[in-house]
């Protein structure tokens, strides 16, 4: 372990908790690989969970071609999802719970079976779910004004901030995940469409990377887990008092409003 891990990772740690932003990890540590990210992410997921922060899942990140493209990666990313970033359908998220937040539609699956690579294959992550539920990810960083690379939200739990789950559970045998068409809504007002395929092929695709990559750190998925599978589209801004709807064909609607500052 590179010796700039525990800093890093206390730098991140105290951005969270005191709300201010720090500067890219990638400048103040030109030399920090990947491995050293995930390295800083375990490390303040080790400090949550003995501060007694509980993990109720995973996310998964950089899942479209353009956003690897655009950090020059060739695979996406992962965080971890814990049980105070759960809020409730419907509610007001107070705007200053956040440094920078954006909102991304994605489906979420919920686990029926304890998945556990390596070798983990997309009809292994069908038959080990028990539903698919619409969702929101609000995704938010630590790193002063986005400027990240792909070490810098790695580091970050994959630039994670809170999650919020629709209502409805749809069976993942009821529905075609790859042709899901998704209308996104701001205040009212369409702003964009999109179809599961646009999570690397299949949504499910993207539950079996995140299975085989969490082998490699010696862990799995448990039944119960959630997992966030990828945005359907690009992330959009936040602004206080902004209302967003996302409704997935066949599957349901899920809804978020931000309070003013």
């Amino acid at each position: 372990m590179n010796p700039f891990v525990e800093k890093a990772a206390k730098a991140l740690w105290e951005a969270e908790l005191n709300r201010q932003p720090i500067e890219p990890l990638t400048q103040t540590y030109e030399s920090i690989t990947v491995e050293d990210s995930y390295a800083i992410q375990q490390q303040v997921k080790a400090w949550k969970l003995d501060s007694g922060r509980r993990i109720i899942g995973r996310k998964i990140g950089l899942t479209s071609q353009a956003m690897q493209n655009a950090l020059g990666v060739h695979e996406p990313d992962f965080g971890s999802l814990f049980d105070d970033m759960l809020l409730p359908e419907g509610s007001l998220v107070p705007y200053e719970r956040f440094l920078q937040p954006k909102v991304e539609a994605e489906l979420a699956f919920i686990m029926k079976h304890d998945l556990q690579g390596p070798a983990v294959h997309f009809q292994d992550v069908i038959q080990a779910t028990a539903y698919v539920v619409p969702a929101f990810e609000i995704i938010d960083s630590r790193v002063r004004d986005w400027k990240i690379k792909i070490q810098d939200t790695v580091a970050d739990n994959a630039s994670s901030g809170a999650l919020i789950l629709g209502s409805r559970g749809v069976s993942v045998h009821d529905v075609n995940l790859r042709l899901i068409g998704l209308v996104l809504e701001r205040n009212g007002e369409v702003i964009d469409t999109a179809a599961g395929a646009a999570v690397l092929g299949h949504p499910a695709t993207a539950v079996a990377w995140l299975c085989n990559k969490l082998a490699t750190f010696g862990e799995g998925m448990k039944a119960g887990d959630i997992v966030l599978s990828g945005s359907f589209t690009r992330a959009y801004e936040v602004k206080p008092g902004d209302v967003y709807s996302a409704h997935f064909a066949g599957v349901g609607t899920v809804q978020v409003g931000f309070g003013s500052k």
